[in-house]
Formats: structure tokens, C-alpha cells, sequence
């Protein structure tokens, strides 16, 4: 199984994660979003394979060069985000795309809405899926905020085509605060997509 850490940091109370393979040596490091002397020391002895972003915005990658200098890690983040944020990737996230660490997988899932290249990962362990850190795209009783109108509808039919079609028991781990269940939102996210909803909704949103 994979290890995961959650370092909290930053004025946002940003969760960086640290995945530790099944071997404890090789990890891979998610959204470095502040206090690198903090994430480095979370790091330790462990070599960090890869630095994945879920997205761009600053209080998920304000850390993000002092972590890659230090480590020598390579860098992915979804093209869109790469280019909306000015961002330099060593290497592109794509929906589908996939990573081992020592043996188990990580599956990139685009789900687009709360930034243009938001993503979500997908740990599969011992040929199972239990576990996601979907970064901002759905929180504990509602989506990632949204910008525009265009933008909440576009977030609310990638959770419906990705997220909400996964098993009940899946745990959620999102960019802030404490994790969920894809049975604790299912019910109250399926009556709120259905509408109808106000043509100017957005921003932070609740769907209880």
C-alpha cells in the first residue's frame, strides 16, 4: 500500500501530500504549495521521483521551485494550467496518463471547472482503487470554486463524467480541509446537477 502524508501549509491551509511507495525508498510529491523547509523535512531520506500539480493557482505550487532545486525532481502539470499560470513542467499531465511507485499506480483524472487543467489522481494499490486526491475540484459538500457560470457547469459535468462515477467507499482527499467519501456527496450532488440552477451561479458553491 502507499503511505500518504499530509503536510497542511501555507496562509490557505493548503494539503501537501507526500505518496511513499510500499518499499518506503521512492515517493512522489503533490502540490508543494508553500514551506519547502517543511516539505523537505516531511521528504527526508526518501527519494521524490515526480512533483505532481493538481492545479495552478499559487497556493497549491507557491513552494514549488525551492522543493524542485532541492530535490531534483521532475515536474507535471496539465498543459492548460502549464499555460494559463506561466508555469515550466518538465512533463504534461494528461486524463488517462499513469505513474508506478514501487509497484502500485497513480492515474491522472482531467477534470477541468475549477481551473482549465485541474486534476485528480487515482491511487490504485494491489489492483485496487480505494483512494483520490482530487486537488480543488470537489470539496466535503461542494465543488472547487468557479469563476464564471460557464465555468461551475463545465466543473459540474466533469464530476459527473469522472468523480461520481466512482464507488461509494472511495476517499476523497481535496487541496484543503479533511477528506470525504464518494457516498457521503453522491446523493446531494446528483439533486443539485439536475437543476434547475441559477444562470448566474458560481464561485464557492454548496450543493446541501
Amino acid at each position: 500500500m502507499i503511505d500518504l502524508c499530509i503536510l497542511t501549509v501555507g496562509e490557505f491551509q493548503s494539503n501537501c501530500y507526500l505518496l511513499v511507495g510500499p518499499r518506503g525508498k521512492l515517493a512522489a510529491l503533490i502540490d508543494p504549495g508553500d514551506q519547502p523547509d517543511d516539505i523537505l523535512h516531511l521528504v527526508g531520506p526518501r527519494q521524490v521521483t515526480r512533483i505532481l500539480i493538481t492545479h495552478g493557482h499559487f497556493d497549491h505550487v507557491g513552494g514549488l521551485e525551492a522543493v524542485r532545486r532541492a530535490l531534483g525532481a521532475s515536474v507535471g502539470i496539465h498543459p492548460a494550467d502549464a499555460e494559463a499560470y506561466g508555469l515550466q513542467p518538465d512533463f504534461y499531465l494528461e486524463g488517462g496518463d499513469s505513474f508506478n511507485l514501487e509497484g502500485e499506480r497513480l492515474e491522472i483524472v482531467h477534470i477541468p471547472g475549477h481551473t482549465p487543467g485541474s486534476v485528480a489522481l487515482r491511487l490504485i494499490e494491489q489492483g485496487r482503487f480505494q483512494r483520490a486526491i482530487v486537488g480543488d475540484a470537489v470539496f466535503p459538500g461542494g465543488p472547487g470554486y468557479t469563476a464564471t457560470p460557464q465555468a461551475l457547469a463545465t466543473s459540474l459535468d466533469s464530476l459527473a463524467r469522472t468523480v461520481f462515477t466512482w464507488d461509494d467507499e472511495v476517499i476523497l482527499y481535496p487541496g484543503h480541509g479533511g477528506p470525504t467519501t464518494i457516498g457521503a456527496e453522491r446523493a446531494a450532488f446528483e439533486s443539485f446537477n439536475v437543476g434547475p440552477l441559477p444562470p448566474d451561479l458560481c464561485g464557492d458553491v454548496t450543493w446541501y
